[in-house]
């Protein structure tokens, strides 16, 4: 779409092109246009931070929409994968080493780029996007996005132990801050279901060997509101714009998921996920 000049929707030569607001807001995934004009008439929706008017056309290049404080993303262009990464691919766009990357697992265009990494023997539950802000907001440590993951490891931890991790671990690069851990099945097992916040180079890894139980494998099955499910290694999707939302509601909490959830709007939402998935075969 032409951004810059030409005609906008009302014909006018020279016009910068924009669209009324409720129609990008539906495009966003936000709902039908009419809930959308609802939700603009209750004064939800800002433009560049200013309260925006039933009526209000925007550029999408341009201006800042936001609904309940949470910024939407409604430029064009704007992809959003979830890939289950295997085990020994790097997250990386290239590697000198000749490895496979994550980049080769998703389409090459439009290009996109890995939120946060995960090791090469780390498994599991990667976002992928070109999406710049909310990409940041998500791996920043100020805005607290919780990170799953399923630690199998060496040994049966005690309650010393699991009392270290869920208080913090003195790492060569500082204590880490508290951890939620709990044992998965049978503690003879060794699998621990660990919720990090920070990021931290390898942290988990270093959490567990810290307290005297190195990670044999590790998977991360969750980042926020987003869980990794039926998708097996090396296979992606696209998330749903009831997803993205999610994840923009994630970084800025107390704030409503989604402006309008009638019942027959989530399902046709839902429908349209299920039609747009993806599957790669793994490796």
């Amino acid at each position: 779409m032409e951004v810059a000049t030409g005609q906008g929707e009302d014909g006018q030569p020279g016009a910068e092109s924009s669209e009324r607001l409720q129609k990008v807001l539906a495009r966003a995934g936000l709902g039908s246009r009419r809930a959308c004009e609802d939700v603009i008439s209750a004064g939800r929706v800002t433009v560049n931070g200013e309260i925006a008017a039933l009526g209000r056309r925007v550029n999408v290049a341009r201006d800042a929409v936001a609904v309940d404080g949470v910024r939407i993303g409604v430029f064009p262009g704007l992809v959003h994968y979830l890939l289950n990464k295997p085990r020994g691919v790097v997250t990386t766009a290239d590697d000198p080493h000749g490895r496979p990357t994550v980049t080769q697992l998703v389409p090459d265009r439009p290009r996109v780029f890995p939120v946060g990494r995960l090791d090469a023997d780390t498994e599991g539950l990667l976002l992928m996007t070109n999406d710049g802000e909310l990409a940041q907001h998500l791996t920043h440590p100020s805005f607290g996005v919780e990170k799953e993951y399923l630690a199998q490891v060496e040994g049966v931890p005690g309650r010393a132990a699991l009392r270290l991790l869920r208080n913090g671990v003195d790492l060569e690069d500082g204590p880490s801050a508290p951890a939620k851990v709990g044992v998965v099945g049978e503690a003879r097992d060794g699998v621990l279901r660990i919720v990090v916040h920070e990021g931290r180079n390898r942290q988990v890894r270093r959490m567990c060997e810290a307290v005297g139980h190195p990670v044999r494998r590790l998977v991360r099955v969750r980042v926020g509101p987003i869980a990794l499910r039926e998708l097996e290694p090396g296979a992606w999707r696209v998330l749903s714009a009831k997803e993205v939302r999610l994840l923009e509601v994630a970084v800025k909490p107390g704030t409503s998921p989604l402006p309008s959830a009638r019942p027959e709007e989530a399902a046709s939402a839902d429908r349209r996920s299920r039609r747009s998935a993806r599957r790669q075969p793994p490796g």
